[in-house]
């Protein structure tokens, strides 16, 4: 299992080299002159070419990318163009909001998602089962940016039940420990702080779960319905188990293989979501630190923040993997 590991982990190393060449092409071909955005509209054609050979911006692009790659290498993700901070602070301090929404999201997408997909496998071709479909069929189709604005209209605006900005109320303090303002209350003892986050966090976790909770449940009534006509769960119920049993411990431990790499995929669905999803809500977390460098064409926190969703989704899918072989012991990894 261990060299299994290691091997995996040496196999991201070039993949995430394959990311970060691509980002950095990607971001350096388009056309603009992020030194004309720094200098700002009415800056001299002298002025931005001295700005322009100080961020080295006039050096051939692979020599741009082997200095950048230097500094990766080192552990310094450079300095941010727009903020003049260190790329790695302005991602510390923006990463915990963004992993708390996403802890949030996911859990609701992974238990709404796995109760109503065996819902749907047990009551199959009836009302319900239909019912379900239904709603995942709007689920997959509703975008992010449209299910946030009706979320804030209809509870945030007109049913005034829970804040739709921040993470937290203007004015509430909490101690910074972990960066997760939740967590952070929580540990610090401030529970009236811990209940205005939460109230701030129902709306967006909502949001950026529609889609997962769909695509979840659409997996997970498939692999139950596959499932449950196998002959090994006759004759469980020719043993006389309960049909509770039947479905919970055997059923769907046995379809969990599937269901578990959907909810590995997920996790990058949820990440990509953060960018609208903070978008709209306001929240200070990766997601709107991107769109905002995007605009900037900051490129040192645009390529931070694609490193770190990229290590995150190979570290996922690792997790996926030795998951598989608790799940099965079929399942051998050397």
């Amino acid at each position: 299992m261990l060299t299994y590991v290691v091997q995996r982990l040496l196999w991201a190393i070039p993949v995430l080299l394959g990311v970060l060449i691509a980002v950095f092409i990607g971001l350096h071909v388009v056309p603009g002159n992020v030194a004309q955005s720094i200098a700002g509209a009415h800056a001299t054609a002298a002025q931005i070419r001295l700005l322009t050979h100080q961020l080295g911006l006039d050096k051939p692009l692979w020599v741009q990318f082997w200095a950048y790659f230097t500094q990766i290498v080192q552990g310094h993700f450079g300095t941010s163009l727009q903020y003049h901070n260190p790329v790695a602070q302005d991602i510390g301090q923006a990463f915990p909001i963004t992993l708390q929404l996403t802890i949030a999201a996911f859990l609701i997408a992974s238990v709404v998602g796995i109760l109503s997909g065996v819902a749907a496998a047990v009551y199959r071709n009836t009302w319900f089962d239909s019912l379900i479909m239904v709603l995942v069929l709007i689920g997959i189709s509703m975008p992010i940016f449209w299910t946030g604005v009706m979320l804030i209209l209809a509870f945030g605006v007109d049913l005034p039940l829970f804040p739709f900005s921040s993470v937290l109320t203007a004015g509430t303090v909490v101690a910074h420990i972990t960066g997760m303002p939740i967590l952070d209350a929580i540990l610090s003892g401030n529970w009236s702080a811990a209940g205005d986050a939460v109230g701030h966090l129902v709306l967006p976790a909502i949001t950026l779960a529609t889609y997962p909770v769909a695509f979840i449940t659409r997996m997970t009534r498939s692999a139950m319905i596959e499932v449950l006509s196998q002959d090994y769960l006759r004759t469980a119920r020719a043993k006389g188990l309960r049909e509770r049993v039947v479905v919970w411990k055997h059923a769907l431990r046995n379809a969990s293989l599937p269901i578990v790499t959907v909810l590995g995929v997920q996790v990058g669905a949820l990440l990509s979501g953060a960018v609208l999803t903070e978008t709209i809500f306001s929240i200070p977390g990766i997601g709107r630190l991107m769109i905002q460098a995007i605009l900037f064409r900051d490129y040192p926190v645009v390529q931070g923040v694609v490193i770190l969703a990229a290590s995150v989704f190979v570290l996922v899918n690792l997790l996926v993997d030795l998951l598989y072989a608790r799940l099965d012991p079929r399942i051998h990894y050397s």
